[in-house]
């Protein structure tokens, strides 16, 4: 039973790792670019539900939409402004400016507001554990994978069935061919930007109501783990976003339930290593011969 229920725990864990990855999958899918100021936008998307809920009073919904909607715009300023001039420049100056602006969010961070961490409020969401066959489940690990879960179908919604995602689909197969055809790449790149960004900012609220404690270098680790569940799933498909993510999360509450939980962060680096050695394409991935 202990097992069980650190699987119900490494799901929730695994739901926001999931919810982060896809902004990864999505930006690279589409440009082929890293983008490693993803995890700082999860931070930000931590505070501005923490400010929305302390200052503002909202309750977690309100809050969690606000967080989405300022990473949503969040994302596509980074975009215009550090991205979107390097279009056409070589894969390591993109990588080095993903680099740079990531450091750019966390030291600005730390500038506005100083370096000291911030708890979320116990009572933003009253928490009430049910024990179902000798599992103890928690009210807020439910919600949270409700709310990812919901999240994970509206994205697949938007990308299967609404006009911006038959173009960024197209853009993805063949960004010139999208051209012509008279899709507006610049649009399209910025709306996965926006989406992938909301996406993140979720992520942290969630992770604040969950892990109660959050600060301006938060999002370093989790931007890299969901980076690596990106990878595990297949870099590029959405699918193997949400399933890198699940696995990672359960891999890591494992590894913490046998009692090495000093190893919980290295052993995402572990299946990263191993992914790469033995099937560099991801779970999802197929592999694909480039032209030199």
């Amino acid at each position: 039973m202990e097992i069980v229920q650190q699987i119900i725990n490494g799901i929730s864990l695994g739901s926001i790792y999931a919810l982060i990855a896809l902004g990864y999958t999505m930006v690279y899918g589409i440009i082929k670019l890293i983008n490693f100021a993803h995890g700082d936008v999860f931070m930000v998307g931590a505070f501005v539900g923490f400010y929305s809920i302390t200052v503002m009073g909202l309750s977690f919904f309100p809050a969690l939409l606000l967080a989405m909607t300022i990473c949503a715009v969040f994302g596509v300023l980074i975009e215009r402004i550090a991205y979107k001039p390097l279009r056409n420049a070589t894969r390591i100056a993109a990588l080095i400016t993903a680099i740079g602006v990531s450091l750019f969010i966390e030291y600005g961070t730390i500038y506005v507001r100083g370096a000291q961490p911030e708890a979320y409020p116990a009572d933003v969401l009253p928490s009430k554990s049910f024990e179902i066959l000798g599992v103890t489940i928690n009210s807020q690990s439910i919600l949270i994978l409700g709310v990812s879960v919901a999240l994970m179908i509206i994205l697949q919604f938007i990308v299967h069935k609404t006009k911006t995602g038959k173009a960024m689909r197209a853009v993805s197969y063949d960004a010139e061919a999208a051209r012509l055809m008279g899709i507006n790449v610049d649009n399209t790149i910025s709306a996965t930007f926006a989406i992938g960004s909301a996406l993140a900012g979720a992520a942290g609220v969630i992770f604040g109501i969950y892990y109660v404690k959050i600060e301006p270098l938060m999002g370093i680790i989790p931007g890299l783990k969901a980076f690596v569940a990106a990878v595990l799933g297949g870099i590029g498909i959405i699918p193997g976003a949400m399933v890198g993510g699940l696995v990672l999360g359960v891999v890591e509450s494992l590894v913490s339930a046998v009692g090495y939980s000093l190893w919980r962060d290295g052993v995402a680096f572990v299946v990263l290593i191993l992914i790469l050695i033995f099937k560099p394409s991801g779970l999802f991935g197929k592999n694909i011969r480039e032209k030199v």
